[in-house]
Order: C-alpha cells, then structure tokens, then sequence
C-alpha cells in the first residue's frame, strides 16, 4: 500500500491517495468502535444510492486504524471558493443545493440526531438547569428522518471534471432535522471565523429549503452544546454564550 502521496492531513488522521484508493489513516487515540462506526456509516449512505465513495476495505496500518475507500476525482467547494472567490456566490448555491438533495435521502440504519444530541447535551458538563432547557428543547423539535451529515462543510464536497458533487467524510452522520444539520453548518462557517458566509449560508439555505430562519436558530443552543463536548477551551466562552439557551430570535 502506498502511503507517499498525501492529500490532506486533519487532526488525528492523514488521509493518503493509492491510484483509485483514497487511504484514511487513524490516529493511535482511535477505537476500534469508532473506526467501525465510520465505515458502517459510510457503507449505509452508499446503500441509499446518494453520491459518496464505495467502501472498500478497513484494516490495520502499522498498527493504526485505516478506512480504504473509492478516490474521487475532483475539488472540494472549499478550494474552489479559495482559487476563485469571485465565485463564491456560485460555488455557496451548488453547496446549500447539494446539501438540500442530501436531505431528501434516508438511511434508517443510522443512528438518531435526536438521540445523539441528547446524549450530547448530557456530557455537556452544564448544569442541571440548562440541561433541562436543552432536553426540553430538543424534544420539541419535530423527528424528521432525513440523512443529516453532521459536518457539512465546503471542504466535504467535491465536485468532479464531469461536474457532479460528492460528499465525503461521514463519521457523523446521522437521520433526523434537516435544520439541526444546517445549524450545524451555521456553527461550522461561525467558528472558523466566516461569520459574513455563515449569515449568507443561512439565509440559503433558508429560502432554498422553504424554512424558517427562527426554526434553524431554534437548533443553534443544541448544536453548540454538542460541540462542547470536544472541551476546546478555544471555543468554550463562544459556545457557552450560545448553549445558554440564548435568544435568536
């Protein structure tokens, strides 16, 4: 197996290109579960027949995990909107478009979005009181089915020469709300310090899915508080201003 040639190194993980073979190399820090959690995930979504990589191998690298799945050829959104941002307006509608078909999928072998943010919620390290807000929160929201990505970003899509989108990177997929998966994005854009885009991919995303902005911002507490489950000290002050039940609307 050929592990010369990197194309991309995240953290924890190096991913690496062996002719057709795109090779996901693990860090020690990685369980057998969660290996195996996403490739299962991986392996679900390609079922449904929506456009991500085949599934082709998982195994033991020098005594790290490895997932070995099909190369797609291509550009992620992200290093388009890079190379030419005078396009971004473009490149910003065919990412909430690809995301919006995403939503039209189901996979019911995933795992609850509902379950996993209550889960989520409960080793948040906030008080009782706020995690009964949340709790409370959540289960108001109307349980939807739709596959949810959990990380859609511009840097998980690709989009082929034949100008087709594949979406990459499903260790946190999920079924449920659509519009917990966008805020989930909204998140994303705003902690990488696109605040301009975030605003823009809302108001896309909003329009686009015939959705009401105060029902995704709804999602904002639950989606921050998910994330505080990393403990990125970094990020603690934001999300806890968020996760404190704020008012967006």
């Amino acid at each position: 197996m050929d592990l010369s040639n990197i194309i991309a190194v995240r953290q924890n993980k190096t991913i690496y290109r062996d002719g057709n073979h795109t090779i996901k190399l693990m860090g020690e820090e990685y369980s057998a579960s969660d290996v195996l959690n996403e490739a299962l995930n991986l392996s679900i979504v390609y079922e449904t027949g929506f456009n991500v990589p085949m599934l082709h191998e998982v195994t033991k690298i020098d005594g790290k995990w490895a997932i070995i799945f099909e190369y797609i050829d291509g550009k992620s959104l992200h290093q388009m909107i890079e190379e030419n941002p005078a396009e971004t307006k473009e490149y910003m509608n065919r990412f909430v478009d690809t995301q919006i078909k995403m939503h039209t999928y189901t996979a019911g072998r995933l795992r609850h979005l509902t379950d996993k943010m209550h889960a989520k919620i409960s080793e948040s390290g906030l008080d009782a009181t706020a995690r009964y807000d949340l709790h409370t929160r959540l289960d108001s929201m109307h349980k939807h089915n739709k596959l949810c990505h959990g990380d859609f970003t511009p840097g998980n899509v690709i989009i082929t020469p034949s100008d087709e989108a594949y979406v990459i990177d499903w260790s946190h997929a999920t079924q449920g709300n659509a519009s917990g998966d966008a805020a989930r994005t909204y998140l994303r854009f705003y902690l990488a310090g696109y605040h301009e885009t975030a605003e823009q991919y809302m108001d896309l995303f909003c329009k686009k899915s015939d959705t009401a902005k105060q029902y995704v911002q709804k999602w904002l507490a639950i989606v921050a508080t998910s994330q505080l489950v990393k403990r990125n000290p970094e990020e603690r002050e934001f999300l806890m201003n968020w996760a404190n039940i704020f008012d967006f609307e």
